[in-house]
């Protein structure tokens, strides 16, 4: 004789089964920060678009929003805190030092940590540059918090911990991540997935400085000299106006050319969905969703692509898009604009016949406009 047992099942927790316990040392953590990507004179534009997205942060919690800027003494810090102020900043952080002329994990990570250590922010935010994925890594690893990578929304939960949601599997599923026991709550955010806030200029605000607890002679590593990227053929795609991509629906490697071709006639940057870097198609700086280049172009055109979610969340931030594919049922044609179902291999010639003609080459740019 068998029974069967009346109690519930246990059920791993997930979120709502979690409860948010911070340890007393991080009950006095507040405000919401920003690192400002400052590399030979120029900020990084995520820095500013990580502002905006920061002010929202800090005003649905009701704290303050402050910039990081770490670099060498002089016009250019100052110059980098100024637009962190146009920007949104109610206040700036200043570790500025000759170590800090050119990125180096190891001053960087330890001037970082510092001023997290002195004045403990709930949330830092960098970008998911080069710079910043290795600067955001080495923090959040000595600082022992969680760090959510590439995120492509920030959200405030009810019981104020930072909601930072990001692709996963292979970019086919999204997910909410959540660091409810540690401090700070770090995330990264590809340049492009949140949109520009408006600079308004104003006075340069409130300023604390920072000592750098290290010397030259501490760093192991030395910058020998600097050699620009002579890459020039480089794609341009996370800032491009226009951007024409193509997918496997094209067929053919050579098939590319009526990509290529449309975008030269209307003078848009040219890229491709993941399966066709895979197959060696086209380079990998040409590629374009979660795993490539996160895009908010005035127009995008996609010729081919079926629109998967991996893709999807690369390039919904542009104000058109239009998708041309053979399928009436791709997933692209849930979130474009314009839809036109045909082949592509016939109505790209045709579409940049017309283009050629309509366009003198002084009025191309008021496709941008």
């Amino acid at each position: 004789m068998s029974t069967v047992s009346q109690t519930t099942p246990r059920i791993a927790p997930g979120r709502a089964g979690v409860k948010k316990e911070l340890p007393d040392r991080f009950k006095d953590y507040r405000h919401v920060w920003v690192f400002l990507e400052l590399e030979r004179g120029n900020v990084h534009p995520v820095s500013f678009e990580l502002l905006g997205e920061g002010r929202k942060l800090a005003d649905k919690l009701e704290v303050q929003l402050a910039g990081v800027v770490l670099g060498p003494p002089g016009e250019m810090v100052e110059d980098a805190v100024a637009e962190a102020f146009a920007y949104g900043a109610d206040l700036v952080y200043i570790v500025d030092a000759p170590p800090l002329a050119d990125y180096r994990n190891e001053p960087f990570a330890k001037a970082l940590t510092d001023l997290v250590n002195t004045h403990k922010p709930e949330i830092l935010l960098l970008g998911a540059t080069t710079l910043g994925r290795d600067l955001a890594g080495s923090v959040a690893t000595t600082l022992q918090t969680g760090l959510t990578a590439d995120c492509t929304e920030l959200d405030v939960d009810s019981d104020g911990s930072l909601a930072a949601t990001r692709p996963t599997f292979g970019g086919s599923l999204l997910c909410t991540i959540y660091t409810l026991n540690y401090r700070p709550q770090m995330a990264t955010v590809r340049p492009r997935v949140m949109p520009m806030p408006q600079r308004v200029d104003k006075p340069v605000g409130r300023v604390m400085r920072h000592k750098l607890s290290l010397v030259e002679d501490d760093i192991v590593t030395k910058v020998l000299g600097f050699l620009p990227d002579n890459q020039s053929a480089m794609a341009n795609l996370a800032y491009a106006d226009v951007v024409v991509a193509g997918g496997l629906g094209l067929g053919a490697a050579e098939n590319l050319q009526l990509v290529k071709n449309l975008a030269r006639a209307i003078g848009a940057e040219h890229g491709c969905s993941r399966p066709l870097v895979q197959k060696g198609w086209m380079p990998a700086d040409r590629q374009i969703g979660q795993t490539g280049k996160t895009i908010r172009p005035k127009l995008y055109i996609a010729a081919g692509i079926s629109g998967a979610i991996q893709h999807r969340v690369g390039v919904e931030g542009a104000d058109l898009i239009v998708a041309i594919n053979t399928d009436p049922n791709a997933p692209i044609f849930e979130f474009a604009h314009l839809g036109i179902v045909t082949d592509a291999i016939r109505f790209l010639p045709a579409l940049t016949e017309a283009f050629t003609r309509r366009l003198s080459p002084h009025s191309r740019d008021k496709l941008a406009s």
